[in-house]
């Protein structure tokens, strides 16, 4: 069996630690902005798309052994497996979403599912299919209402629970919707199936991801900054089409996302190589290994405290109390990791997971 890549995990860690970030300020508020804001503000996006493409390379993970050695028989086990695991949590996430609309996991889900299916392609066409699905949704919105549905002065999404509204929500204006975010499960998908041993490749495409990140960061505020010409209205408006923001997932934004995911995911692999027995490392990587656990905890006990002593503030609290609390909940998050792995080889819901798909 191979060793497993402790860059990965502690990968998974920062991702999940970026959702928390961002879902508590969205949640508990985000007053009296100040230089936390800008910081807080990076995490926007990129920590959500950064924990589907780490979902990809997993898959990659847990198939390129039977892929590479064209055992059809282990393939068709770990497949029902993978759809096993998407309908467990589309389930999870469909199971909270009056408490927690923005939930990524029942959309998880489906992406695995269509990943499942391009599984032996070869890369080129994964890598074609995933950029299709992200030139497509542009196209969508000459044709569909990105609007329908949503109440976004209160984030809330009217018609969810019809079939009408749940399919719109699902493929195409939900949070992160099947199209395009499937790409991001893609990119993936196709990173885990390179030599992620080799450090010489892992380097080139960190290298690589970073110019590209860095190049859409410079275009889009340049282009926006020209053509605004300092207006601030349509400073806004450019944003929506020329901006790295995630809601509406354009090109820009969705490619912005793959580069800052590889871009993080190889410098975690490299860093976690040469410090693979630093403190810090190692409560990432145990931390990393409880993502699914810590994703939905966040949700129920993280949110849920504040609710509890103070639902009336929801929404009001400022960014400084939002972060210190989102930094507070993480770091308890490592040290449960921490003790827990002590005693137990698998997270709660990890551990749960497998024994019902395995």
């Amino acid at each position: 069996m191979k060793k497993r890549i402790v860059g990965i995990d502690v990968a998974r860690a920062l991702a999940v630690i970026g959702m928390i970030i961002v879902n508590f300020k969205v949640v508990f508020g985000q007053a009296n902005p100040n230089w936390i804001s800008t910081f807080a503000s990076f995490f926007d996006g990129k920590a959500a798309a950064t924990f589907v493409v780490l979902a990809g390379v997993g898959l990659a993970l847990m198939t390129n052994s039977s892929i590479k050695n064209k055992n059809q028989d282990k393939l068709k086990k770990i497949r029902n497996r993978i759809i096993k695991r998407a309908m467990f949590l589309f389930l999870i996430g469909i199971s909270y979403i009056a408490i927690w609309p923005a939930d990524i996991l029942h959309f998880y889900g489906v992406y695995m599912i269509f990943t499942v299916l391009l599984l032996t392609n070869n890369l080129r066409s994964i890598l074609i299919v995933a950029t299709i699905l992200i030139l497509t949704f542009p196209i969508l919105l000459l044709f569909l209402n990105y609007e329908a549905g949503w109440d976004f002065s209160n984030l809330v999404y009217k018609d969810f629970w019809t079939i009408k509204g749940f399919v719109r929500n699902l493929f195409f204006n939900g949070f992160h919707p099947v199209i395009p975010w499937t790409s991001f499960m893609l990119f993936g998908y196709w990173l885990g199936r390179q030599d992620l041993n080799n450090n010489s490749l892992v380097k080139k495409i960190c290298w690589i991801s970073t110019i590209v990140f860095i190049t859409i960061q410079v275009l889009s505020y340049a282009t926006i900054s020209i053509l605004s010409e300092g207006n601030e209205k349509t400073v806004q408006d450019l944003t929506e089409v020329l901006g790295t923001n995630p809601m509406p997932p354009l090109p820009l934004y969705m490619f912005n996302g793959i580069s800052v995911a590889f871009m993080i995911i190889t410098i975690c692999i490299l860093v976690s190589r040469k410090w693979e027995n630093s403190i810090i490392i190692e409560a990432l990587n145990k931390t990393g290994q409880l993502a699914l656990t810590f994703y939905v905890a966040h949700v129920i006990i993280g949110m849920g405290i504040v609710e509890v002593f103070g639902a009336d503030k929801l929404g009001t609290y400022t960014i400084t109390f939002s972060l210190i609390y989102a930094l507070g909940f993480s770091l308890c998050c490592v040290f449960f990791a921490v003790v827990w792995r002590r005693y137990f080889s698998a997270g709660p819901l990890e551990w749960i997971l497998r024994k019902i798909t395995d």
